[in-house]
C-alpha cells in the first residue's frame, strides 16, 4: 500500500514497486489509506498528508490489534530529530525524498523479510500465531492447553478491552458451556503463571 498525496510521487513509487514485481494499491490521503490497509504486506507512507498526518495515521494503525504490518515512512524531512521522531512513532524504516528507485525497492524488500508472518497477533512482547496456534513470549515459545490458547488469542485480538467472565465464557467456551465463571479465573491464573501477571489485567467489578 502506498499512501501519498502527491500524485507524481505516488505514481513514481507505484511504478518502481510494480516494476520490481509487487502488487501495489494506491491511496491519496489518510482516510482512503485507512480503508485499504487490511491485507497489505507493507506500507509506504508519506508523513505530510492532508488532514491527518502520516505519523498520526501510523499511531492509529499501531493501536489496532495485530497491526504489525511494516511501514516505510517517506518524507522530505531529513533532520536527525525527524528521523528519530518517525522511528519512535512506529515506523520500521525511513526514506528521505528525493530517493533512488533501487533504494526504495531494497528497503521494501528488507521490511518484508523482517515482517512477522501473516496471521500473527502482536501485543507488546507477546506473539500469537493464529495459523499454527502457537504462542511466543519475548521470542521463546510457550506451551499452552487448547483452552488456554483460545482464551489468550481472544485477548490478543481485543487488546485494551474489558470483558466480563460471562462474556468470556460465551465467546471462548461457547454458549452451550455448562459450568461456573470460576473456570475463567482458573484459566487466567494458569496463563499468568506461564506468561507473567502483567499481560492480563483484572478490572475490579468488571472482569479482565
Amino acid at each position: 500500500l502506498v499512501v501519498e498525496d502527491d500524485d507524481t510521487v505516488r505514481e513514481l513509487v507505484a511504478y518502481h514497486l510494480s516494476s520490481a514485481g509487487f502488487h501495489v494499491v494506491e491511496a491519496a490521503d489518510a482516510e482512503s489509506g485507512w480503508g485499504r490497509v487490511e491485507g497489505a504486506d507493507a506500507v509506504v507512507l508519506d508523513w505530510m498528508l492532508p488532514g491527518e498526518s502520516g505519523l498520526h495515521w501510523l499511531a492509529r494503525l499501531r493501536a489496532q490489534r495485530g497491526h504489525t504490518v511494516p511501514v516505510l515512512l517517506l518524507t522530505a524531512r531529513a533532520r536527525e530529530v525527524d528521523r528519530v521522531e518517525g522511528l519512535e512513532g512506529g515506523a520500521d524504516d525511513y526514506l528521505v525524498k528525493p530517493f533512488s528507485a533501487a533504494e526504495l525497492v531494497a528497503r521494501v524488500r528488507a521490511l518484508l523479510r523482517r515482517a512477522p508472518p501473516r496471521g500473527t497477533l502482536a501485543v507488546g512482547p507477546l506473539r500469537v500465531d493464529t495459523e499454527r496456534a502457537r504462542v511466543a513470549l519475548r521470542g521463546s515459545e510457550v506451551d499452552l492447553t487448547r483452552r488456554e490458547y483460545e482464551l489468550l488469542a481472544f485477548f490478543a485480538e481485543h487488546p485494551g478491552r474489558v470483558f466480563s467472565r460471562s462474556e468470556l465464557l460465551d465467546r471462548v467456551w461457547g454458549e452451550d458451556f455448562v459450568g461456573s465463571e470460576r473456570t475463567v479465573d482458573q484459566h487466567v491464573a494458569q496463563l499468568r503463571s506461564r506468561l507473567g501477571a502483567e499481560l492480563i489485567e483484572t478490572v475490579r467489578g468488571r472482569g479482565y
